[in-house]
């Protein structure tokens, strides 16, 4: 093995009698390791590199002809003649990783800027932001939900959508029916686009049949008092219109999930710490564990310290997914989505798979859902 990394130099030797050419090189103790006759005055051979310059020296008359290289030479010959390549090739990969984890835009989709304006600085403050890496699956559902949890007066529903280097923030605003006490006159308007099904008018006249289909913003109940085309009197309409309200959802679900969860094994374990590498005291390792890190001993000038560590043992679960599998898990989630923000006596009417859509290993798959929906809004009457 080390003998085919010596360099070694094949040449192609010409001139008369190359048997005495030959003998000069032996007796200058040139090792020949291969010697092919071609003819009388005609060879190759095969030397070792050291004495290439040597065999320039002495060749006099004779015509000296580089055919090859072996060894160390070749391979530092063929790596400078990839310089440029590997350069180059090391760049793509530098490029391509950039394109595929990196995110130059994040866009909020609302009608509301200052909606937008709050959703983009608790993004960044998450680290959602233009130039930073893309996010777990994981993650993503986290920065939703505490966001959610964050302004639940603010914000109805959110999803994170990633789509190449940008991520499509879209966001339904949550409106927030209180209790007026005043008497101001009024009408009740639709708050979404929708088809309806139930009107309820304890004040004011019902001015929709059902199943009519209204736009957000169309009256529905009127609180002006019509008599024979003329206004008789203005009142505060009350009553609660309901209607079946369509949305089209995109829902993902990872193919491979992780799932890490403590057991009621802890211990106290001593480790020190030196650059990026850590020693435990310990002869019983946990396989995967969950750390508290209380610093004990720390020097200024050396990166080491000695750290006292409360270990909890975890378990971690790995579940793989088939395609299908994937789906209907992500059907269920889409369904428990819109569950989760309908209000007592709203309820999903009927819901219907789209398509789906696989990419690396996450499953993204679109539904459509009719949901029976308390659509009431009120418009002060003029």
């Amino acid at each position: 093995m080390i003998d085919k990394l010596i360099s070694k130099v094949s040449l192609n030797i010409k001139g008369k009698n190359i048997n005495r050419f030959i003998k000069k090189l032996r007796h200058q103790k040139i090792e020949i390791l291969s010697i092919k006759y071609k003819d009388a005055n005609q060879a190759d051979i095969i030397i070792y590199k050291k004495d290439y310059e040597t065999v320039l020296k002495i060749k006099s008359i004779y015509e000296i002809a580089e055919l090859d290289v072996f060894g160390l030479i070749k391979i530092k010959r063929k790596l400078k003649l990839s310089k440029h390549l590997i350069i180059i090739t090391v760049i793509m990969f530098i490029l391509f990783l950039i394109l595929t984890h990196v995110i130059f835009d994040v866009e909020v989709i609302h009608s509301n800027k200052e909606l937008r304006t709050l959703l983009l600085n608790e993004l960044k403050k998450d680290g959602i932001k233009t130039f930073s890496l893309k996010k777990s699956y994981d993650e993503i559902n986290k920065i939703k939900e505490k966001i959610m949890n964050k302004f639940p007066d603010q914000i109805e529903w959110l999803e994170i959508e990633e789509n190449g280097t940008k991520y499509t923030v879209r966001v339904e605003e949550r409106t927030i029916i209180t209790k007026d006490d005043n008497n101001t006159p009024r009408n009740i308007v639709a708050k979404k686009d929708g088809v309806l099904k139930k009107v309820i008018a304890k004040k004011g006249d019902i001015v929709k049949d059902m199943n009519d289909y209204v736009k957000k913003g169309d009256l529905i109940v009127n609180g002006e008092l019509i008599f024979n085309d003329e206004v008789k009197g203005k009142v505060k309409a009350e009553g609660e219109a309901f209607a079946e309200v369509w949305y089209v959802t995109k829902t993902e679900y990872p193919m491979f999930t992780f799932k890490e969860e403590k057991t009621d094994n802890i211990k106290n374990v001593y480790a020190i710490k030196f650059l990026n590498h850590t020693f435990e005291l310990t002869f019983n390792k946990f396989k995967t564990k969950k750390i508290e890190e209380q610093e004990i001993l720390k020097h200024n000038l050396i990166p080491l310290k000695i750290v006292k560590q409360k270990q909890t043992e975890t378990k971690v679960t790995d579940e793989i997914l088939t395609v299908e599998e994937a789906i209907s898990k992500a059907k269920q989630k889409a369904e428990t989505d819109i569950k989760k923000k309908l209000s007592k006596g709203e309820y999903i009417i009927r819901s219907k798979y789209l398509k789906s859509t696989v990419k690396e290993s996450i499953v993204e798959v679109e539904m459509f859902f009719a949901v029976y929906e308390n659509i009431t809004d009120y418009a002060e009457i003029g």
